[in-house]
């Protein structure tokens, strides 16, 4: 594909431009920083939705994460789940 012909703000973000921003969003607060910024952006169309589709993950993994403290609150399950639920996780 001629690069020249698409626009720069529709151009592909390249696989290991996936990664670095992997990378670059999971840094504590400069992460949130930056996906914050991506998030609103127009300049890369592609970066966006990405930036978008990474808040939507985590949004996910905070419902979970909250469904499993809600059912340890009202002792639905205990600490043996929970320890037997990670100790599978880390044989993956």
């Amino acid at each position: 594909m001629d690069h020249n012909i698409v626009p720069a703000e529709y151009r592909p973000i390249s696989a290991w431009g996936y990664v670095g921003y992997s990378l670059l969003y999971s840094i504590p607060l400069v992460g949130l920083i930056f996906l914050l910024v991506h998030t609103f952006s127009n300049k890369k169309i592609n970066r966006r939705n990405y930036a978008r589709s990474y808040w939507c993950w985590l949004i996910i993994g905070l419902i979970i994460i909250a469904i499993f403290f809600v059912l340890y609150f009202f002792g639905i399950i205990d600490a043996g789940v929970l320890e037997e639920a990670i100790s599978v996780a880390e044989t993956l």
